[in-house]
């Protein structure tokens, strides 16, 4: 099960999080978020982007100048994590045409929509780029 999902810049500046266990305190998820990407920013290219960190397992990727972080739970497949992380950047690269840092800024509630077409209650329900925008395009249909 994912525990949460959060994208963080290279100044350590958390710019999306998404949390799948209630029980954490919000002034815990500060100081966890703080202390995830001092983590994530010490590692190097030739370190492993899969380690432990207080009761979870962390992924990461690097993708430009953000840090896509998955905490989840002993019993996922590590490779199915780096593979969630690589079609969230690929679906946000589609929609938002080479996403940066401030797509995700400006458009937050589009991000939280792509991920919970993706995620479902903790758990990955799709990854197929077509049908997790599919549902996007036309809430943008929509609106205009």
């Amino acid at each position: 099960m994912l525990k949460f999902f959060l994208l963080v810049n290279k100044q350590g500046q958390t710019r999306f999080s998404r949390y799948y266990n209630t029980q954490i305190q919000p002034e815990e998820r500060v100081l966890m978020e703080a202390e995830i990407s001092r983590k994530c920013l010490k590692r190097g290219d030739s370190q492993c982007s899969i380690f432990e960190f207080r009761n979870y397992k962390l992924a990461f990727r690097r993708y430009a100048s953000l840090f896509f972080v998955i905490g989840f739970d002993e019993e996922k497949n590590h490779f199915a994590i780096l593979e969630l992380v690589q079609a969230y950047v690929e679906i946000l690269n589609t929609y938002f045409d080479n996403v940066c840092e401030l797509d995700i800024m400006f458009n937050i509630e589009k991000v939280h929509v792509i991920l919970e077409e993706m995620v479902l209650n903790s758990r990955i329900v799709e990854t197929n780029k077509n049908n997790v925008l599919a549902p996007v395009l036309e809430m943008d249909k929509a609106s205009k």
